[in-house]
């Protein structure tokens, strides 16, 4: 039996405009495996929320899936009923959003709150906010009985999000996914929820999508990283691949860019020239030809998404190059 939990194949989106189709997503194709973490990283537009909305069919009136799968235990959710996607939301997949200030309900109390999301459960009320303060005791809430009286405002935004990952633990979920959980937070604070997570995954056994335009992030979080460019997988392999040995150019510029890999000093910060292509008018070739230093004519036709390694893999027609040599 396989150990992947979750398949993306070929999976290709649109959203449709007075413009013309915006092609959002394009050949996706990565998995997730049991009690794995897998980060996506890439530039603000690559496709990373598409992708979330996708996987939970939370989707917009003018969106389209034209082509590819995504089996969630061995089941595709595309072609899965609305009862059946509904039963799957916050039970066998959960979410933590990306700003804590936004997820509670700011009038009702935190313990009602997490007694209500356990509406599939029997178990009487006072076992449900039992249930609720050990929760919001292993995100290191402290006092969990009192502060199930609390509401949203009375809580740090730290804290909110602490909570805001219990509550979506609280179920016992297969896959966790995280949109840039840490992105409203300060370092300091960050660093406690990445290791909270951690320790999290570790005794749930969940499997974690990590979503962050954080290298530094993906790097201490996660074993397997997905670069996305534009709507497209650019490269994919483990952590320790990618970061030491990337084979993508928009991958090394990425890195490159990071605050954490800047040596020296310097009055203007490395950035990555150029914009990123319209969706809805995309120019032919590589999808990232025109920001490329290393751009050449074979750049003109597509670049396939083709094995480096047994786990690496990049579009870009340099490796068929160094392959040849």
């Amino acid at each position: 039996m396989s150990d992947a939990l979750l398949e993306i194949d070929n999976l290709c989106v649109d959203y449709e405009t007075a413009r013309g189709d915006l092609k959002a997503l394009r050949d996706i194709t990565f998995n997730i495996n049991k009690g794995e973490i897998v980060g996506i990283v890439g530039e603000s537009g690559c496709g990373k929320s598409t992708l979330i909305s996708a996987i939970l069919r939370l989707i917009a009136p003018n969106t389209r899936f034209r082509n590819g799968e995504i089996r969630f235990k061995g089941e595709d959710l595309l072609t899965a009923s609305e009862e059946k996607i509904r039963s799957l939301r916050g039970s066998d997949i959960s979410i933590v959003f990306q700003d804590p200030m936004q997820t509670h309900n700011p009038v009702i109390s935190i313990g009602n709150q997490m007694v209500d999301i356990q509406h599939r459960s029997k178990a009487p009320k006072a076992e449900k906010r039992a249930y609720a303060a050990k929760m919001l005791a292993a995100v290191g809430i402290p006092d969990p009985d009192a502060r199930l009286n609390q509401y949203p405002h009375e809580f740090s935004g730290g804290m909110r999000q602490r909570i805001a990952i219990a509550m979506a633990l609280m179920s016992e979920p297969d896959l966790l996914i995280a949109d840039e959980p840490t992105t409203a937070l300060d370092a300091t604070l960050e660093v406690q929820i990445i290791e909270r997570l951690k320790n999290l995954q570790k005794d749930f056994g969940c499997s974690i999508l990590f979503i962050s335009h954080h290298l530094g992030v993906i790097a201490e979080l996660c074993d397997r990283v997905v670069v996305m460019y534009a709507g497209a997988v650019v490269e994919s392999g483990t952590v320790r691949e990618v970061f030491h040995n990337p084979k993508h150019p928009y991958t090394k510029r990425l890195i490159e860019c990071d605050p954490g890999h800047i040596k020296e000093r310097a009055r203007v910060l490395p950035t990555i020239p150029g914009e990123v292509p319209d969706l809805a008018n995309l120019p032919s070739g590589c999808i990232f030809r025109d920001r490329c230093l290393q751009a050449m004519d074979r750049c003109t036709s597509v670049p396939p998404l083709t094995d480096i390694t047994e786990s690496q893999r990049a579009a870009c027609w340099l490796n068929h190059m160094e392959a040849a040599e």
